[in-house]
């Protein structure tokens, strides 16, 4: 199941231009069937016998089988002119409904067939689900390292298939070893009618218990990648830790294991409080990533533990599993749907955290109420009294006073261990604390807008810089999370200038100083809006086409109360929403003069577009003298390895510049570019250019060309 999910989104991606909706939408299709496959396990292990289950499965899986070898269905084209989200489920249902469904069955089906066949373990089957997510956690890993690196799509396909054959001879074995024993299931069957009906108390602890650590899993996941690091592959790390805690609490080991994450959740929380939420500056990113992925696995094993504890008899397996999937069906759709819709940056993540705290079981301690009362009547109003004051304190006063109450929540944090055997009590104080600090940080951070979109959080802050007369001066910038994606000096005679990675200075500037003398009418595409920047290049002449995938970034940079770059250059271009692949597959053949890919500086790099078969269609639009540029600079990978490859085998001509200021100048930053041509005489001008350091690409003899069928972030990490 781990690796028909990634696989067969990528196989979809091309088709969609790889646009986020992809992925959440794959997602969802996944978690409704893995929903769907344990209410089959449930409603046929509870409504027939044995041997009619067997009968039905078989025809099931034979049913199946027409999917078989995986594919996508023949001349299948998404919609171009409506929301393609109904075809990307018909298509994921046709191509992969079956199987995905036949495999989604097997854990809870099988563990309830081993229950009833008499085996010296039948009675408590449950340390089998520590095996499935075992085998889970295995593909989760052997993926990104080990299968995609070394397997092209095709040859996945193939080997898929292969394995679910053997995997349904396997079931088939085991349903031989139930038919053989139906006497014995029947006698089994008989004695578990005494047990009593579950009550409703305990389905919907069952379901808090397994929605809240889903809910968490990806508002962490969010989290980390919005607010600490964008680090590509990063939401395996969560996912991991998420399948291992399945592993430990379901394993022999949950009785001794269950009881020491109770006792340390409490302690861990004082230095994750302290330095993850009231001052992360002071402690380096991977020790704040590494004290959110701590805080995150105790409360997860907390609360799978609490499940585990609670399993039912085998009569209500399959009812367990089903509570457990609807859960976690809910927690995904709740971070993926509702979310982003009520909250305007990730606050699902101290919510759920505050949730999970109100999950502990109850501990029997010494500590009684008479020792924690006055405790409790003093936090409350320390709370109010700090509220009081910070609204008090001018906020331009407030950095002064932030030592003291930095050290005062840090006190007060320290004082949440009092209340570890108060469930109620402990997490309310958590959740204060956080949100108030929160709150604190939302007012120093100067950020005049923010908002979350399908595709991230937006935000755009104001700053200060020190300008060439030494004056203090305002200025923008605008980040996707934790990536800055432009910047605009305010002062009228500086706000037409291009920053960052745009600068004059820098590669851009050169590129559009070296063909001044030619570029009058160019064409010119540009992929990534940003703040706009690259539009104050442009001349009367030109025609400028402007792609984004975010329609919130456009407003954003249209808007000149936040950005004023569109609204003062941009005076003859188009904008263009939408994917950028699928969007320049529309424009007419050899268009553009110069185009601008600038969709790499993220996490989140867009391989579709940086694939053999993406620069065949950027250079089918582009004229024969036409020039392709390449923002690559990125804290993490190095795309330069995967453009240099390109080039060696498309045969084009390629330079490189990984540009450094050579004075400070403000908010002209390092940045990295390369262009390419089909001819190397497109390029002279600018390689001659001074000042200039356009160097030849390298050569990588370590590098597999990347495809649609194939690509490997974790060979050019950096």
């Amino acid at each position: 199941m781990f690796v028909l999910q990634p696989m067969f989104g990528k196989i979809l991606l091309p088709l969609l231009g790889g646009s986020p909706a992809v992925w959440n939408t794959c997602m969802v299709f996944y978690q409704s069937i893995l929903f769907l496959g344990y209410l089959y396990a449930h409603t046929i292990s509870t409504r027939l016998s044995q041997h009619r289950q067997i009968q039905l499965h078989a025809a099931i899986i034979f049913i199946s089988f027409l999917a078989l070898p995986l594919a996508l269905p023949e001349n299948t084209t998404p919609p171009t002119e409506s929301n393609p989200t109904f075809w990307l489920l018909w298509t994921l249902f046709v191509a992969i409904g079956m199987p995905f469904f036949v495999v989604s069955t097997t854990a809870p089906l099988l563990q309830k067939w081993f229950a009833n066949i008499g085996h010296h373990t039948s009675h408590d089957p449950y340390y089998l689900y520590a095996a499935s997510n075992a085998g889970s956690l295995i593909a989760l890993l052997s993926y990104p390292f080990l299968l995609e690196p070394a397997i092209g799509l095709a040859n996945q396909k193939t080997y898929w298939s292969v394995g679910y054959l053997i995997l349904c001879g396997l079931i088939a074995g085991c349903a031989f070893i139930v038919w053989q024993t139906r006497q014995k299931t029947a006698i089994l069957e008989e004695s578990h009618v005494e047990h009593n009906d579950l009550s409703l108390y305990s389905k919907l602890h069952w379901l808090a218990l397994a929605f809240v650590p889903s809910s968490l899993l990806l508002g962490l996941t969010n989290f980390i990648s919005t607010d600490i690091a964008s680090v590509p592959l990063l939401w395996i790390i969560p996912l991991t830790l998420y399948l291992l805690s399945f592993v430990i609490v379901f394993s022999k080991w949950r009785d001794k294991i269950h009881p020491l994450m109770v006792t340390l959740q409490p302690m861990v929380l004082l230095p994750f409080i302290a330095y993850s939420f009231i001052n992360p500056a002071i402690v380096p990113y991977w020790a704040d990533l590494g004290l959110h992925l701590l805080a995150f696995f105790i409360a997860v094993m907390v609360c799978h533990g609490e499940l585990a504890k609670l399993r039912p008899h085998t009569r209500h397996l399959t009812t367990f599993y089903l509570i457990m999937s609807f859960a976690g069906m809910l927690g995904g759709m709740f971070n993926t749907f509702v979310a982003p819709f009520i909250f305007n940056a990730v606050y699902e993540y101290p919510i759920m955290i505050v949730a999970a705290l109100l999950l502990r079981p109850s501990l029997k301690s010494s500590i009684g109420k008479y020792k924690t009362g006055w405790l409790r009547q003093i936090i409350l109003p320390v709370l109010l009294v700090s509220a009081g004051i910070i609204l008090y304190i001018n906020i331009d006063d407030l950095p002064q006073y932030l030592d003291t109450i930095g050290v005062g929540l840090i006190l007060l944090a320290g004082l949440t261990y009092a209340f570890r055997a108060q469930p109620v009590t402990l997490a309310l104080l958590t959740g204060a604390i956080i949100f108030f600090t929160l709150g604190l940080h939302g007012l120093l951070s100067n950020t005049l807008y923010q908002v979350r979109t399908f595709f991230g959080v937006l935000s755009v802050r104001e700053s200060i810089l020190i300008n060439e007369q030494n004056q203090p001066e305002k200025y923008r910038e605008l980040f996707h999370g934790t990536t800055k994606h432009g910047a605009q000096r305010l002062a009228a005679d500086v706000s037409q200038i291009p920053l960052t990675y745009y600068s004059r200075p820098g590669p851009m500037g050169q590129l559009f100083k070296a063909y001044d003398d030619i570029n009058q009418n160019w064409a010119i595409g540009i992929v990534g809006l940003g703040a706009g920047a690259l539009t104050c290049y442009s001349k009367t002449g030109q025609a400028w086409t402007l792609y984004e995938i975010d329609p919130m970034v456009v407003q954003i940079a249209a808007n000149p109360a936040y950005f004023s770059y569109l609204s003062q250059c941009s005076h003859n271009s188009t904008m263009r929403i939408g994917d950028a692949r699928l969007s320049l597959a529309k424009e007419p053949d050899q268009e553009f003069d110069l185009l601008v890919l600038d969709a790499f500086s993220s996490d989140s790099v867009p391989t579709h577009l940086l694939t053999q078969e993406a620069l065949k269609l950027y250079f089918k639009k582009l004229k024969p003298n036409g020039i392709l540029a390449f923002h690559i600079t990125n804290r993490h990978l190095s795309l330069k390895k995967v453009l240099a490859d390109h080039a060696k085998y498309l045969q084009l001509s390629a330079l490189i510049q990984e540009f450094k200021p050579q004075q400070e100048i403000p908010l002209v930053v390092a940045t990295d570019w390369v262009v390419m041509a089909n001819k190397s005489e497109t390029l002279e001008p600018l390689r001659q250019s001074q000042p200039g350091n356009w160097q030849k690409l390298p050569l990588y003899f370590d590098m597999k060309p990347w495809t649609d069928d194939f690509t490997n972030i974790v060979n050019i990490w950096k």
